[in-house]
């Protein structure tokens, strides 16, 4: 392997996602815009015309800056490799911090600085999505101070947790020869479980408050569901998701018998009781059906091959010079090879997309089969009437978009296997 057979197949690839990825969203663009000025026919008699066209509104100006973000992501991304910037970042740590601090020192504040200017560099784009996209459409309810402390909290506690774990897998990378990468994934996949038990009670506080669900009929509703299901939770509760957005959701956490239902206060004040039974016995569906087990599974098998790549690739001084980095003769280049696999992976792997995403979207059909055996399948399907309208998710993608893009069905798919589960129940009952 040369390094012009590096830079050429890292060109190739940018030739086949950039604009892969420009025409999809285009495409997205233009159907969003062509069905906007009618409800389509299966919602017209439940979704208001004004609610659809700001469905599409919404989508449209989400998609335009996604698409600003794409030309702006693959110039930085070109920056760093081809055009220098990772080596001359690369160089200026190693010169400062490698006499001072070491090898394990200097590796570190490579991540550490190569992570502060990629945050610096995505500013712009959180600013404008939140204060102006999200607050366009009345989404946003965060502060400036707010939207700051997040912004701060989230670097201490990427620090907190990334530095340790970097620093594993350096200290792998340097002492366990060349079988290093199988006790840097065993000692990740530990990292993982700890991280599942530690987020819900350390972590996530941080940035938000939870309160016990109060006492009462939604509380009966939900623990006899668990029970009937065969599920336990350590405990139930109300996130103040509202203090930053007027999105809702409701979502599992934890790990083993020390999961966590947590339910959004948006979502509490905009569904009714039968409609939260619905959703909750949804996200049941899911551990039913074992998909978190499976995607933690399929997580860390693209661990144990990424890993696995990257023992080889460290090894090829023509991975390096391909992407634009003189590999150092002086120190360790093992802080290089992840930065490098890191930025350009998601370039190789965007056309197997397809895959994952229809993976998630068929889990999302039998995890709404499961719910509509322990709940109402008509109270879901309101249910997601309602958070459809209220997060202004469009009810008419294009389909080629959805086939990369879309980890849930699209909503006329969704309500309409809804509806023929409904059927199904109450065959002579008919679903509107």
């Amino acid at each position: 392997m040369t390094d012009q057979t590096v830079t050429f197949l890292f060109l190739l690839a940018l030739a086949l996602s950039v604009p892969l990825h420009l025409w999809l969203g285009s495409r997205q663009i233009r159907h969003v815009a062509h069905h906007r000025k009618q409800v389509p026919a299966d919602f017209a008699a439940v979704v208001p015309l004004e609610a659809h066209q700001k469905a599409a509104d919404y989508t449209i100006a989400r998609q335009k800056l996604d698409l600003i973000e794409l030309f702006w992501g693959t110039a930085v991304l070109v920056g760093w490799t081809l055009m220098g910037g990772l080596d001359v970042l690369n160089g200026a740590v190693r010169d400062a911090l490698l006499p001072r601090w070491g090898a394990m020192g200097y590796q570190l504040g490579l991540f550490v600085a190569f992570s502060l200017i990629g945050s610096l560099l995505d500013v712009p784009f959180s600013l404008w999505r939140v204060f102006r996209l999200e607050q366009r459409f009345g989404f946003n309810r965060m502060t400036p101070g707010l939207w700051l402390r997040d912004q701060l909290m989230q670097g201490l506690v990427g620090l907190l947790i990334g530095l340790p774990l970097a620093a594993m897998v350096l200290w792998f990378m340097a002492s366990a020869g060349p079988w290093w990468w199988l006790w840097a994934f065993a000692a990740m996949a530990l990292f993982m479980v700890a991280m599942m038990i530690v987020y819900p009670t350390v972590i996530a506080p941080m940035f938000n408050r939870f309160e016990p669900l109060p006492d009462g009929e939604l509380k009966s509703r939900v623990e006899a569901l668990m029970s009937r299901c065969g599920f336990r939770a350590k405990g139930f509760f109300v996130m103040d998701g509202s203090r930053r957005s007027a999105h809702a959701n409701a979502y599992f956490t934890g790990f083993g018998s020390g999961k966590r239902v947590v339910f959004f206060d948006t979502l509490l004040k905009r569904l009714d009781v039968d409609e939260i039974e619905a959703v909750l016995a949804h996200e049941l569906g899911h551990f039913h059906h074992r998909h978190v087990a499976r995607r933690m599974g399929l997580m860390l098998g693209i661990w144990l091959l990424t890993l696995a790549l990257i023992g080889w690739l460290m090894t090829q001084p023509a991975f390096y010079l391909g992407l634009g980095v003189r590999p150092s003769l002086d120190a360790p280049n093992h802080a290089l090879a992840l930065l490098l696999v890191m930025m350009v992976g998601p370039v190789f792997t965007f056309l197997a997309s397809p895959i994952g995403a229809s993976t998630s979207r068929r889990h999302e059909f039998q995890a709404d089969a499961f719910a509509s055996q322990h709940a109402r399948a008509d109270k879901l399907r309101s249910a997601l009437l309602k958070l459809y309208e209220d997060n202004a998710s469009t009810l008419a993608p294009d389909p080629l978009y959805v086939s990369f893009h879309y980890s849930h069905p699209p909503a006329s798919a969704r309500l309409t296997a809804l509806a023929a589960l409904e059927t199904q129940a109450h065959p002579g009952k008919g679903v509107a």
